[in-house]
């Protein structure tokens, strides 16, 4: 045994290895698909930015800003932060390169939070989200939520409701914090000990609190879709509609601004009944009018959303799926009892056919090969000795029902494979 340290991941994180990958390859291909299919490119940024990209657009005061994100200074001595959460950068980039509006991207990401890790939450999670930008119009609002929704609907959620929400535009939003400020100040000592003292500040960060003193507090005070200019009900309304068109239903819920600043009008979340708990949204997002011009481009409406891959997965389970996302099971293993490795050159032919192919190493006895070959999950095993190398034939053994093997003519065995894989 090596007298070396042995080292784990950092609490919070975990390694994606054997079949979970697959499961996760499945998972980001599929929303790829789905994401081109909507007319969205895929952007890649930096997994960290300017620690001010995250306090002006997700807020300096806000939970994940002020106690969550990882902040760090480079040799230089710039204030750098690790990426906790998908939006802002990808607006920072539409402002730094002034893309052509409509602008539509699609990403897979590491995000990372300092938090206590639970179940489908961990310090370092994954996203995939869409953001889109260059247009108020309701109808890419409703575009953004069908594309979540198919996405769930793809990946076999069947427990998952869409609650919708409007936070407003400025003006109505203005007034109806006045409001609530009114309706907190009467009730202060009835607040949780979080944001007892910080209520007056930011108002609209209690309705986001799911502790039992708060909800009850903010449920018994004014309603922000109670008091929506007529523009924002309008498309508030419009949005719904759209929805409703193409068979997608929502539930208002008046309480959800979810946890960024940087959320105007429309904010919506899908949450997973399967999960049972405080922690059930499995993705959610939202119009963010203000973004891009609060990170020092010119005032641009944008909107989009983002689901955690771990999330997603545990919601998978929680509802009984078991079948893979994908099969990435391999179609041949070569077992090779030559003395000419005659494997290497036989595996590289298969390969080079299309088929996805396993070998043994070091030399290994044919009983060893085929211990490893059933270990492998591999469709057929393909066996090769001298007899049949000198015959020109192989042994193709079918590993999924004992005792079922045929020969095949080497020069027929392309073609021999594709018929049973039905390729």
């Amino acid at each position: 045994m090596s007298e070396n340290p042995t080292f784990n991941a950092p609490i919070g994180t975990r390694d994606v290895l054997g079949p979970d990958s697959a499961e996760w390859e499945g998972l980001v291909g599929l929303f790829a698909t789905l994401a081109h299919r909507y007319g969205f490119s895929l952007i890649l940024s930096p997994l960290f930015e300017d620690v001010g990209v995250f306090h002006r657009g997700i807020g300096e005061e806000s939970e994940v800003a002020s106690k969550e994100m990882y902040v760090f200074e480079d040799r230089a001595g710039r204030r750098l932060a690790l990426r906790p959460e998908g939006t802002a950068s990808v607006v920072r980039a539409f402002v730094q390169h002034h893309p052509l509006t409509p602008f539509k991207a699609w990403y897979i990401t590491p995000a990372f939070r300092y938090e206590r890790p639970q179940a489908g939450r961990y310090r370092q999670h994954h996203q995939v989200g869409v953001e889109a930008l260059g247009t108020e119009d309701p109808a890419l609002d409703v575009e953004v939520i069908s594309l979540a929704a198919r996405f769930y609907d793809a990946l076999g959620l069947r427990q998952v409701r869409l609650l919708i929400n409007s936070m407003g535009h400025d003006a109505c939003r203005a007034s109806y914090v006045a409001l609530l400020r009114d309706h907190l100040a009467l009730h202060v000592e009835e607040l949780c000990d979080e944001h007892r003292g910080v209520w007056e500040k930011n108002p609209l960060r209690l309705l986001d609190c799911k502790k039992e003193e708060c909800v009850a507090v903010t449920s018994a005070g004014p309603m922000l879709i109670d008091h929506l200019c007529d523009e924002c009900r309008d498309h508030f309304t419009t949005v719904r509609e759209g929805l409703k068109a193409i068979g997608i239903e929502s539930e208002i819920a008046p309480r959800l601004v979810r946890g960024f600043d940087y959320y105007t009008r429309t904010t919506f979340e899908f949450v997973s009944d399967a999960l049972g708990n405080a922690q059930n949204a499995v993705g959610g997002g939202g119009r963010y009018d203000k973004l891009a011009e609060q990170l020092g481009g010119d005032p641009t409406s944008g909107i989009g959303f983002g689901s955690g891959v771990e999330r997603l997965l545990l919601a998978r389970a929680a509802e009984g799926h078991d079948a893979p996302l994908l099969d990435r099971t391999l179609d041949v293993f070569v077992v090779d009892t030559t003395e000419e490795e005659y494997a290497t050159v036989l595996v590289d032919r298969l390969r080079g056919a299309g088929f996805s192919v396993g070998r043994a190493y070091d030399h290994r006895s044919m009983k060893a090969q085929m211990k490893v070959a059933d270990r492998s999950g591999a469709r057929y095993a393909l066996i090769v000795g001298p007899r049949e190398l000198d015959a020109g034939l192989v042994t193709l053994r079918d590993l999924r029902r004992e005792g079922e093997q045929e020969s095949v003519a080497l020069a027929q065995l392309d073609q021999e494979l594709a018929r049973r894989l039905r390729r």
